[in-house]
């Protein structure tokens, strides 16, 4: 079995950036500055399985149930900080990572309406996948999103995902509806033949 270098990282410390943006540790810390996303943009959780939306409470447990992920080493949430602006933009994360699997999936991924359509989020998932596959070394990167959420499955499939299927009624949107989920992925060997490129080609 091929192991990855990321059994030996702290995950407390894994920060990303280029000179677009800079993808930080989430932290407690961080619940004031988030909160503004919570109360004001409700329309970010509409999709969503976990929902931070609707103040304080909701999004200090997001962050509870971030950081505890990274203490169990199934998680790398982050902070998300456009450089262009200084700003906080939201927050992206590694989830369900299997060392023993060499896998993981990318998800937990919301952005403020003002960073939506900017090109932000290319730039997030070039950094994530070019550590996840270079670094890590792992061979596959999986996505899911809402079935209904055409927004965001035309940008996984933007930037490379391959859809593989439909996982029917797996679990509740946050108004308590079920929804189904759309299964893509990378693969390491797509990302070193055309993936990487083209998303270097995107964001150039």
């Amino acid at each position: 079995m091929i192991n990855s270098p990321l059994a030996e990282i702290d995950f407390g410390n894994v920060s990303l950036e280029n000179n677009r943006v800079q993808l930080l540790p989430l932290q407690q810390s961080h619940l004031s500055t988030l909160l503004p996303f919570s109360l004001k943009e409700p329309e970010l959780w509409r999709y969503s399985m976990v929902s931070a939306g609707g103040g304080e409470h909701a999004m200090q447990a997001y962050l509870d149930a971030a950081i505890h992920g990274r203490e169990q080493r199934k998680e790398i949430p982050f902070l998300v900080i456009d450089k262009q602006t200084m700003q906080v933009a939201g927050s992206t994360r590694f989830y369900d990572i299997q060392l023993q699997n060499l896998s993981t999936q990318l998800g937990f991924t919301w952005y403020g309406k003002d960073f939506q359509g900017t090109g932000l989020n290319r730039h997030c998932k070039f950094l994530m996948l070019e550590f996840a596959f270079e670094t890590c070394k792992f061979v596959r990167v999986e996505f899911r999103a809402d079935a209904l959420n055409q927004r965001s499955i035309a940008a996984m499939k933007r930037i490379g995902c391959v859809e593989e299927g439909i996982l029917r009624k797996n679990g509740f949107r946050s108004d308590g509806s079920m929804r189904d989920s759309i299964i893509l992925s990378i693969l390491a060997d797509e990302w070193t033949a055309h993936v990487k490129q083209d998303l270097q080609e995107l964001i150039a």
